[in-house]
């Protein structure tokens, strides 16, 4: 049937012709004349079948539906690109809506996803992605973006898929990566993708925990700048978005005082990605979290409650971020402890209220149980007393005389021992230190029992004042070799406290030695001042101040010594009670009310002050002094060198010995 319906007839009719002449008579025209009229007939059948064949060929959409023979004429990949796709089931002209007419231009072959996917459309062309397009607008092109090559789109369940959990955050950064298009034209600076990809989100997507991806926070197709109310990353709509996973979680959060705020508009109240981050969301055991112990403090509750002006709009106290920092649980923290009590231990972590709700964890009903958390034992006979304070803004009337009392008395003590002391050595250097070169006496200074009390007491005091000062100067560059282990394995407080212990049993190791030795004893009740100590006093001072010629007598025990001895018993006793109620603060609590543990922090420091700096003068010029330079020997020995013995000798017997010579 390749030659026109006109010549198949003409070429018919010859032959029918030929036939007919070779026949003969009437019988051959009567057979001529029936075969004319059978070629007739056959030319108008095949007429007919022909004007079919035109009308098939031009209304080819019933040939296209069922037979992929045409398409595969010209288009010989398209039935395999579609394999193993979402569309394999689909035939061309369901998308290809043009190619039902054979042969068709080119722009006929447009393809449309609107068929089936019509709300799509709709809700992209309302979402920040459709970049001012109307729906009508939108082409597959803009699908392909994120759902991949048209005839190879999968289900977002295959791992080839761009929108599998696992390559969601790939797929989103081919615009939002860090060289995306977002990136170009002033978004994303933040590089949304590489945080997030560094979040626990990323890790459990990828691990195949069904992990929150992109899609999950922002949406799909309806994807809205933060700022659009209907947005799902809206403040007013974040709780809920996080709640498709957090259910629970939403729920504390919008009952507490913050989710209330946020629910009545306040725009400045926190939701969770304010605490948590946005992308970037770490696990709160992750030291780099927001919500890490360490960083909650300062990081996250003291943006709002340490921003004066936020304090002045709504009312709240803006010394609090301060006033935990400078306590015990906030100095802990600053050191890196990652288990001493910060905001969230006392306040709660989403269910926080104010603390005049009966619900709330720091309401005055609820705080034994609170403290008991931490303070088992801390039950009923527990009185609060203001938490947040700074020196005299709402401490205790007893924690402010004993800073006022420490205040005038440290530099008072230490101001005094400084000037006598120099005054001292300076006239010893004036007058020449030809008195230590002399022979003397052997003298037994210290007995063992002394010596050994001396040296716990030496070493424990040197780990003392270290690790005591590392927790109250974190930021020290001395205390950073001792600090930078504290987050790991939290060595200051145990080495701190070990210390104390070495301390206070030198303490009653030098209080037995002296309880069962005669010696021993006799010695230390020559401790006790008498007026002997005031005419020395005032003898030496005359000396010093130039109105003698030659030092006076200096006994055995004088006055320096005498009140060294009577400050370190007064210290280690202060420091000792102060600290053991410190270390055992749960049992403290049993019996004591609240404001006797800030008490003790207040003897503990300013009394380890006093303490450090008089035993540093004290040693200082004890080590410098002509008469025993470089070193008075009796700490290790027993026995002073010469020069200490013969400035302790009477005049007398001073001026016999040059007689002697």
């Amino acid at each position: 049937m390749n030659e026109p319906p006109g010549a198949f007839g003409q070429a018919h009719t010859d032959r029918a012709d030929v036939s007919l002449r070779a026949l003969g008579g009437g019988a051959a025209g009567r057979l001529a004349r029936r075969r004319r009229r059978s070629g007739l007939a056959r030319y108008l059948g095949v007429l007919l079948l022909a004007a079919s064949a035109v009308v098939q060929w031009g209304a080819g959409s019933a040939w296209a539906e069922d037979d992929e023979t045409p398409c595969e004429t010209c288009h010989d990949a398209a039935p395999s690109a579609l394999a193993g796709s979402v569309h394999e089931a689909f035939g061309c002209i369901d998308c290809h809506p043009g190619a039902d007419h054979v042969p068709h231009e080119k722009a006929d072959l447009s393809p449309t996803c609107t068929g089936c996917h019509d709300d799509a459309y709709t809700d992209l062309a309302t979402s920040v992605h459709a970049n001012g397009k109307a729906e009508k607008d939108i082409v597959p092109k803009d699908c392909e973006r994120c759902h991949g090559t048209a005839h190879s789109i999968v289900s977002s369940d295959d791992p080839k898929s761009p929108l599998n959990p696992a390559n969601v955050a790939d797929t989103c950064g081919k615009c939002h990566g860090e060289h995306g298009e977002a990136h170009d034209v002033g978004f994303g600076r933040a590089l949304p993708i590489a945080a997030y990809k560094a979040s626990v989100h990323a890790r459990a997507a990828g691990d195949g925990r069904h992990g929150p991806v992109c899609s999950s926070c922002h949406g799909s197709h309806t994807i809205l700048p933060p700022e659009d109310p209907k947005s799902a990353v809206n403040a007013h709509n974040v709780a809920d978005t996080c709640g498709k996973c957090h259910e629970k979680i939403a729920a504390a959060y919008k009952a507490s005082i913050h989710g209330e705020a946020v629910a009545h508009g306040v725009r400045e109240a926190p939701t969770c990605i304010d605490c948590h981050g946005e992308h970037q969301i770490a696990a709160p055991d992750e030291l780099g979290s927001p919500v890490s112990a360490s960083n909650v403090p300062k990081m996250t509750c003291g943006r709002c409650h340490g921003d004066i002006r936020l304090a002045q709009k709504f009312g709240f106290p803006a010394d609090q971020v301060q006033a935990f920092e400078d306590s015990y649980h906030g100095l802990a923290m600053r050191t890196g402890s990652a288990t001493v009590a910060n905001c969230a231990s006392c306040h709660g972590v989403h269910e926080i209220r104010p603390s005049s709700d009966p619900l709330s964890l720091v309401n005055t009903a609820n705080l034994p149980t609170t403290c008991g958390k931490c303070h088992p034992g801390a039950g009923e006979n527990f009185a609060i007393t203001a938490v947040h304070v700074l020196p005299n803004k709402g401490e205790h009337i007893a924690v402010t005389w004993i800073r006022k009392i420490y205040v005038v008395m440290i530099p008072s003590v230490v101001g005094f021992m400084f000037l006598h002391n120099a005054a001292d050595l300076f006239r010893k250097a004036r007058s020449g230190i030809s008195r230590s070169k002399r022979k003397a006496p052997p003298e037994e200074r210290l007995s063992i029992g002394f010596r050994i009390a001396h040296a716990f007491t030496a070493v424990s005091f040197l780990v003392l004042v270290y690790t005591g000062f590392a927790l109250k100067f974190p930021e020290a560059w001395w205390a950073a070799p001792l600090l930078s282990w504290e987050g790991q394995l939290g060595l200051r407080g145990l080495i701190h406290r070990v210390a104390g212990a070495v301390m206070t049993g030198a303490l009653g190791l030098h209080l037995v030695h002296v309880a069962v030795d005669r010696k021993a004893r006799a010695c230390i009740l020559q401790m006790i001042p008498g007026r002997a100590d005031a005419q020395e006093l005032t003898e030496k001072l005359r000396w010093m101040a130039g109105y003698r010629k030659s030092p006076p007598h200096s006994p055995t025990l004088g006055y320096p010594e005498k009140m060294e001895y009577l400050a370190f018993l007064w210290g280690s006793l202060v420091m000792a009670v102060s600290g053991f109620m410190l270390w055992f603060s749960s049992i403290t609590l049993q019996y004591l009310p609240k404001w006797a543990l800030d008490v003790a922090t207040a003897l503990h420091y300013y009394e380890a002050v006093l303490a450090a700096l008089s035993i540093l003068i004290w040693h200082f010029f004890v080590i410098f002094d002509p008469v025993v330079y470089p070193m008075d020997t009796a700490w290790l020995t027993g026995r002073s060198p010469a020069g200490r013995v013969l400035e302790r000798m009477p005049e007398d017997d001073e001026r016999r010995d040059d007689e002697d010579d």
